[in-house]
């Protein structure tokens, strides 16, 4: 009840704001969401994503055109550690086309395709998944807006995951926000509704959702650093504190 509380009135918000100013800079991801914003024609980003459990994530994407972003990841765990190293058992892959342009009344929407899950990843007898799903099949609108003289985005998605091996394959929504406080730094935060992982018997998402805030510090254009707070309500069992995770993005063209 109260997810679906949360969800219509951020819908309201989002259909509401347009009284703002638009804005248009924005992310082309909040924390693990994705955003309808891309990389200009002829550049390329690399991230570098650090999880518990000595987990490590490389990615980089290309812009192709103005409305075409690809990109690749790989990554595992205990890179960071004394243990052996437990690679993923494959690469992600991904691809986003932005369908409109932001304007002043209307939002950009995009959509797109990812294999990238979050996490540690979990094999066993009878499932073979992320912790947090990747978003498999999505559409984003991404609205921007000048609120108390910087700029500030809302972000409304949804999402048809291809993990599905645990029988939840409900389609899910997510939504977020970013918002600058000065040319350096803003603050980040996005909350995932888990509406296909929030199964009473599974051993993942208790039905709570995903709730994630993130401080981003960007040094120019090229460099950003970002230090995240996931999983804030506690929704994977086991888990008695939210999960740290720190993201370097570095941005360059060809």
């Amino acid at each position: 009840m109260m997810e679906r509380t949360i969800l219509l009135f951020s819908i309201l918000v989002f259909l509401l704001a347009p009284v703002l100013t638009a804005q248009p800079a924005q992310p082309r991801k909040l924390l693990d969401c994705p955003t309808a914003g891309l990389l200009p024609r002829g550049s390329f980003d690399v991230e570098l994503r650090i999880f518990p459990g000595g987990g490590v994530l490389g990615g980089i994407s290309v812009g192709l055109t103005e409305r075409l972003l690809l990109g690749v990841s790989y990554g595992g765990e205990n890179v960071i550690s004394e243990e052996n190293i437990q690679w993923f058992p494959q690469a992600g892959v991904s691809v986003k086309y932005r369908l409109i342009d932001e304007s002043l009344a209307l939002p950009a929407l995009a959509a797109g395709f990812d294999t990238q899950g979050y996490g540690a990843y979990v094999e066993g007898d009878d499932i073979d998944r992320f912790a947090i799903k990747s978003k498999g099949f999505y559409w984003v609108a991404s609205k921007n807006y000048k609120v108390l003289g910087a700029a500030m985005g809302l972000h409304l998605g949804a999402n048809y995951s291809l993990e599905d091996e645990d029988g939840d394959n409900d389609p899910n929504v997510f939504l977020g926000v970013d918002k600058e406080f000065n040319q350096e730094l803003s603050l980040v935060g996005e909350y995932d509704f888990a509406f296909n992982d929030d199964r009473k018997l599974s051993n993942f998402g208790k039905g709570n959702g995903y709730l994630g805030l993130g401080v981003r510090w960007s040094f120019g254009e090229q460099l950003t650093l970002e230090l995240d707070f996931m999983n804030l309500v506690k929704n994977r069992r086991g888990i008695n504190s939210p999960a740290r995770q720190v993201r370097i993005l570095y941005l360059e063209y060809f």
